[in-house]
């Protein structure tokens, strides 16, 4: 059965990000104190982080079954400004996912947050993959390596989307297309037969009037 909660390991590493991003916001101008350490960004766990405008972005990564397949992203997103930012994310073959992050506040990319889904991944697990980011606030954009994991690691396993969900789109737009043909054919045909109907009384009174 599909755990509740987020497991102990992906909640562990979130939990360490917002502690660690919250102390530097409130730090913030004060300089770093050990500077050398900060001269190469890195991330203390699987995902990525990346800076753009008023948004950090922290554990970013993408979890996939396959290069052509849908992936999901998760991890953190900060927004430092006074005014909702969303969040826009572009990925491989047009495939793009949006993520709204209230003013001075986060969104967690999580089993608790709506999923935020790219139709095509793009690579293959274990692959980094480039994806295009931007932001409203400002509208700066940046383009930023993201890596992809599938369910090697047992944390990640409940992330990886299923093609189902594109798949039952896919039918439903085909169903309402089809649907919305058919009502029309339909229309057209009821009207083309009253109009019929209407115009024989019409040729019958002319031909006997005369």
């Amino acid at each position: 059965m599909r755990s509740t909660a987020m497991n102990r390991a992906q909640r562990g590493k979130l939990a360490l990000t917002a502690a660690a991003l919250g102390a530097s916001l409130l730090t913030a101008g004060c300089g770093y104190i050990t500077p050398q350490q900060t001269s190469h960004q890195y991330s203390a766990s699987d995902g990525v982080r990346a800076d753009l405008g008023p948004l950090q972005l922290r554990n970013m990564l993408i979890v996939s079954a396959g290069e052509n397949e849908p992936g999901r992203l998760i991890g953190a997103v900060y927004n430092s400004s006074s005014k909702d930012v969303k969040l826009t994310v572009n990925g491989a073959k047009g495939s793009q996912t949006e993520v709204p992050v209230k003013a001075n506040s986060y969104t967690l990319l999580n089993e608790n947050s709506d999923p935020a889904i790219l139709s095509t991944t793009g690579g293959k697990p274990g692959s980094l993959v480039d994806v295009k980011i931007s932001e409203n606030g400002t509208n700066v954009s940046n383009t930023v390596k993201v890596p992809v994991l599938d369910a090697t690691l047992k944390e990640y396993k409940d992330y990886v989307p299923t093609p189902s969900s594109s798949a039952t789109s896919s039918s439903s737009a085909s169903a309402s297309s089809s649907a919305s043909a058919s009502s029309s054919a339909s229309a057209s045909s009821s009207a083309g037969a009253s109009s019929s109907a209407s115009a024989t009384p019409s040729a019958t009174a002319t031909a006997t009037s005369r």
